[in-house]
């Protein structure tokens, strides 16, 4: 990398972290606290047994070796781990708009990101695609979260395709304790039907031990043609090409109908395994949606 390219990327790196850490400091830092606040408790110490306490709390070796009884005391659990799972596939480079699907990843995974630091909570990085492509262990700190957001808007993928279950697993797999997972993708599947019931798997296991969140982000494109005669489509993860006369409006209706179907599965999948779906285009500002997303999950965890 020579230095022109280097300072490029840390300008748009620096643009990315002006922009998102506006919106956290004007209005997710308060929210983000209140939904995604520690779950667990911690050990803190022992006292003596007052009239009251839970019997359960008894610790038996220090009341057996003191002679008298004393309760374990906890604190709840206030650092959080949150693990950005973001899907670096091929279809990721499109947008026709004024930014591409990974671009917008990049933009709410920096906003996830700088919520947690302010939190003083760790963040980690799984980049994957159909395999996985790189693996940040979770810190905290403003440098590790720049670091973050570079990798995922220039870190070159070896592969094209997608595989959410091997990302999934993966996380399973390096992060023991209790984590938000927040997986973001396009979620552009390969044989749709059953790629979402091993998802569904997947989705299943990681929920039992993390929070999982899905972030869905598309483009307009991607649902509704535009009316310009012959028109040759390109699958950027595989290669297939397919010829498509747009001229014709029942081509255009039924397009339109597949690409809000396969929404739809998705977002019934994600939901009957407990996951909340947040989806998000290209061409529309992501803050209003992101807000409200917040707010109404905060609502319901009261």
């Amino acid at each position: 990398m020579n230095t022109e390219q280097a300072r490029e990327i840390l300008g748009k790196v620096r643009q990315i972290e002006i922009r998102t850490n506006r919106l956290v400091n004007d209005s997710l830092a308060g929210q983000y606290h209140s939904v995604f606040k520690g779950r667990g408790m911690n050990f803190d110490e022992v006292r003596e047994y007052v009239p009251g306490d839970e019997v359960r709390t008894i610790d038996w070796n220090v009341t057996a070796r003191a002679g008298r009884p004393f309760v374990k005391k906890f604190t709840e659990e206030r650092e959080l781990t949150i693990l950005l799972a973001v899907d670096v596939s091929a279809s990721g480079n499109f947008g026709s708009g004024p930014q591409s699907k990974r671009q917008m990843a990049a933009e709410l995974a920096s906003v996830l990101a700088f919520s947690a630091i302010r939190n003083s909570d760790k963040v980690g990085l799984v980049l994957f695609t159909d395999q996985i492509e790189q693996y940040i262990p979770p810190k905290k700190g403003r440098q590790h979260v720049l670091r973050v957001i570079r990798e995922i808007l220039f870190f070159e993928p070896r592969s094209r395709g997608t595989d959410i279950v091997r990302a999934l697993d993966f996380a399973n797999e390096v992060t023991r304790r209790r984590a938000i997972l927040f997986l973001i993708s396009d979620f552009e599947l390969p044989d749709q039907d059953q790629a979402l019931e091993d998802v569904r798997r997947a989705v299943r296991l990681a929920s039992r031990r993390h929070d999982v969140v899905a972030l869905h982000v598309h483009d307009l494109r991607e649902a509704e043609l535009p009316d310009v005669g012959q028109l040759a489509i390109e699958d950027a993860e595989t290669g297939d090409l397919v010829e498509l006369d747009t001229a014709d409006e029942r081509v255009r209706s039924r397009f339109a109908e597949l690409a809000q179907k396969r929404v739809n599965n998705l977002r019934r999948a994600l939901a009957a395994e407990g996951v909340d779906t947040l989806n998000l285009d290209t061409r529309e500002p992501y803050e209003p949606a992101l807000r409200s997303f917040f707010k109404n999950r905060a609502r319901r965890m009261r």
